[in-house]
């Protein structure tokens, strides 16, 4: 096959019937292959997403039968989230690859100007980086960990793990509404200078980190658990948060671990986790919620959070390359 034997377009209403089998190839890999964390939406959920606008969706047709597309996002308010490129096998995949990414570039010229591509290559996407360096992404290695809930070897950890000395004006209590300018002003000052920042831009300033913080306690980014949310108090003032929410079914999730840097390096961290989980842990144990797993994403060279995540119990389960493209520079 040459690349005259292909056409790339925006997915619309002409394309719903033809496109269906191509897609649920997909959702049939989607947790296999991919590293879903749950099922993706069924195809007339996906249809009505893209006809709402809520996603965008770029066809590959082969003699005029869609063999591939690439979906993504420009809800995110300071990036472009590419969420997955698929091909129906791995006939031609580069090829196939290649002009999707071009259309995508084309399509989001104007987002880029002031946004960052974000594009998580889990699974079998990650055979796609060195294709996409060549239209200048960088990269940044994730490492994915679990707390598997009935796992007796984790939960042995966790139970007997050493817990640092905790001085008296330290107290370590659940989340509370009131503690909600303190989060955003720790999460701020915690990620502005990290790799996060990077590829989420909104690390960068008060406003974008109020909108993460708004998203987790609001339930956007799945339900927010408030009483597993554990906070550092210093003096009654909170200066350190590890937030937890689901992901979705029976997955939970600590999208956030921060210390203020003036009480750094006294092993709180270690203090707010071993109690986020052993809440989530006594829940499930208690049958007052049904967890399968606590997850975590840190950077595979963070070597200090890796050593902290497995003395509570964590395992790594895979790694992944995290795709960012800086905003384009008008010339």
């Amino acid at each position: 096959m040459t690349e005259n034997n292909y056409e790339v377009e925006l997915l619309d209403g002409s394309s719903y019937k033809i496109f269906k089998g191509v897609y649920n190839d997909f959702k049939s890999k989607a947790i296999s292959e991919y590293k879903f964390e749950l099922e993706p939406l069924e195809y007339e959920e996906f249809v009505d997403a893209v006809e709402k606008g809520f996603l965008k969706c770029i066809v590959l047709k082969e003699n005029n039968i869609p063999t591939a597309f690439l979906v993504y996002t420009v809800s995110i308010s300071e990036a472009v989230e590419l969420n997955i490129i698929h091909c129906l096998g791995t006939e031609d995949e580069t090829t196939k690859q290649k002009l999707l990414i071009e259309k995508f570039l084309e399509c989001t010229e104007a987002e880029r100007q002031t946004k960052v591509v974000s594009f998580p290559m889990i699974g079998h996407q990650s055979v796609f980086t060195a294709d996409i360096a060549k239209y200048g992404f960088k990269f940044i290695g994730l490492a994915v960990l679990r707390f598997v809930m009935g796992n007796a070897s984790s939960e042995r950890i966790l139970e007997n793990m050493k817990l640092p000395e905790k001085p008296e004006q330290y107290k370590v209590v659940a989340y509370n509404t009131l503690y909600k300018e303190d989060a955003i002003r720790v999460i701020h000052e915690s990620f502005k200078d990290t790799s996060d920042a990077v590829y989420d831009p909104r690390y960068k300033t008060i406003e974008g980190t109020t909108d993460i913080i708004n998203k987790i306690v609001e339930n956007i980014y799945g339900e927010f658990l408030p009483e597993a949310t554990s906070v550092l108090l210093y003096n009654e003032k909170p200066c350190g948060f590890a937030f937890a929410n689901i992901t979705g079914g029976k997955i939970a999730n600590i999208p956030l671990v921060a210390i203020e840097k003036n009480h750094r390096g006294n092993g709180f961290s270690a203090l707010l986790l071993n109690r986020t989980i052993k809440t989530i842990v006594d829940w499930t144990k208690l049958g007052q919620r049904d967890f399968s797993e606590v997850n975590v994403t840190t950077e595979t060279n963070n070597y200090k959070a890796l050593k902290m995540y497995r003395r509570i119990g964590f395992r790594e389960d895979y790694c992944y390359p995290q795709a960012y493209l800086l905003q384009k520079r008008k010339k």
